[in-house]
């Protein structure tokens, strides 16, 4: 922990997406809490108008996106942990400087649609446009801040 700490402090950029439901919030912000102790670098909220999401493509709204399997066994089903996974949350930790050092999508898939883009079109046009302007964003932002 102390060294992925270490890295953080450094300039590194840890991008966590892919974990839904309750449980899931709460284990990953006990983990990251170790990693990067809440009463110094406490868990914010991005909301629309922060930096990260105007680093290139204007990022409206972060959309909740299912994995390809999911998507495929509901018959279109979107949310992994029904009513438990509903609402997306983007949230991020910053650095005394108010750097981003981690960002995180809560109850959405994002790289599913940059992995799984050539399996299905349907599955394509629905989800990677918006999962690479999101993606391009968070790279660009932790590229250059």
């Amino acid at each position: 922990m102390l060294k992925l700490r270490e890295y953080l402090l450094k300039g590194g950029f840890i991008f966590a997406s892919d974990y839904w439901g309750t449980r899931a919030g709460e284990q990953w912000a006990e983990e990251i809490g170790k990693v990067l102790p809440g009463n110094r670098y406490p868990i914010i909220e991005l909301p629309p108008d922060h930096p990260v999401w105007h680093s290139l493509i204007a990022v409206k709204e972060v959309p909740q996106m299912a994995s390809f399997q999911f998507w495929t066994r509901s018959g279109g089903g979107i949310s992994e942990r029904g009513s438990d996974s509903a609402v997306v949350h983007v949230r991020g930790i910053a650095d005394e400087h108010g750097r981003l050092m981690v960002v995180m999508i809560h109850n959405s898939d994002i790289p599913d649609a940059w992995e799984r883009e050539a399996e299905d079109p349907q599955y394509f046009y629905r989800f990677s446009p918006d999962a690479y302007a999101v993606g391009i964003d968070i790279v660009l932002y932790a590229m250059t801040h």
